[in-house]
């Protein structure tokens, strides 16, 4: 099978794109026939060296975001059987025609979406909902700033929070507003226009997804007892000495949440928003383009020529 894979840790020159052997599910997976895997800031920080910190054994096949259907179970899996079509997180190897994975961390795919749409969701959607409630307990009435509204996790978050009836405050350049608007925010603070700490106040909850000296500034705009949950920074001692909280959100396999997710999804509450599809062949490209940063919504690789 074609995937793309790397032997040392680097830059995009390490990237191998070519035959690797086809996985075999052990106990408890299944083996998914991939049919689109959605790009994130994660993959190209794992071929940068990052892999290695997350305990992650070369050679190793990269993507952790897929959607497919299933062509092979392991022994003891009966949540699912061949032919459902899935989607979710894996730890590695969504970069490639077959994937074996967990049965466990895999949800239906909304019946609404195609395979591409359907990649663009599992960990921007679960890491979006992971921080806002499962860490900063985020409740319907509270005030929520989104660091960046107008990328693949904020994008996500902003129609998430505001299914939930929290009131959103969106950071974006200008050239996004209508964007970021469409998607449901409240409010959309223009960071390129001055201080984004002297227009935002008082909020219950903000989730960072931006890191550096956002992440810093971000402090400034939270009420007293109000909660920070960042996905990108590492936060110091000292951060939680403000008389707010603060945490960093690391995104878990989680299928109940997955399938509320998708229980947005067929409700019309939830809509992801792809703006790159690339071939596996150009999988370089889509990771330049994560990582130059500029990019608004999700990227995807398309892998199965048949996304029905």
């Amino acid at each position: 099978m074609q995937a793309v894979s790397i032997n040392q840790y680097g830059d995009n020159g390490v990237l191998h794109i070519g035959p690797v052997d086809r996985p075999i599910p052990e106990a408890g997976q299944i083996l998914v026939k991939v049919h689109a895997a959605g790009v994130n800031p994660v993959d190209w920080k794992i071929r940068g060296g990052a892999g290695q910190r997350m305990g992650l054994t070369l050679p190793l096949v990269l993507g952790g975001e897929i959607s497919g259907v299933v062509t092979a179970v392991g022994e003891g899996v009966d949540r699912c059987a061949v032919g459902d079509a899935v989607y979710g997180i894996v730890k590695s190897g969504g970069f490639a025609e077959y994937v074996a994975v967990d049965a466990a961390d895999m949800a239906p795919k909304p019946a609404s979406l195609g395979f591409i749409d359907a990649a663009a969701i599992p960990l921007g959607a679960l890491t979006a909902w992971q921080a806002m409630f499962g860490l900063a307990q985020l409740a319907a009435g509270q005030r929520l700033l989104i660091t960046n509204g107008a990328g693949g996790v904020g994008s996500l978050a902003i129609q998430i929070a505001n299914a939930a009836g929290a009131h959103v405050t969106a950071m974006a350049s200008g050239r996004n507003e209508a964007f970021v608007r469409g998607l449901g925010a409240d409010a959309v603070i223009d960071y390129t226009a001055g201080p984004f700490e002297a227009q935002a106040r008082d909020m219950d909850v903000v989730f960072d997804t931006v890191g550096g000296d956002t992440y810093r500034r971000a402090f400034a705009t939270l009420r007293p007892g109000g909660f920070l949950v960042t996905a990108v920074a590492f936060p110091l001692e000292e951060d939680g000495r403000q008389g707010v909280g603060v945490a960093r959100v690391s995104c878990k396999p989680d299928a109940e949440q997955l399938a509320a997710i998708g229980a947005l999804v067929e409700a019309g509450k939830l809509t992801p928003q792809v703006t790159t599809v690339l071939p596996l062949a150009q999988a370089g490209e889509a990771l330049a383009l994560s990582e130059a940063g500029r990019t608004r919504g999700k990227i995807v690789l398309r892998i199965a020529e048949s996304q029905d």
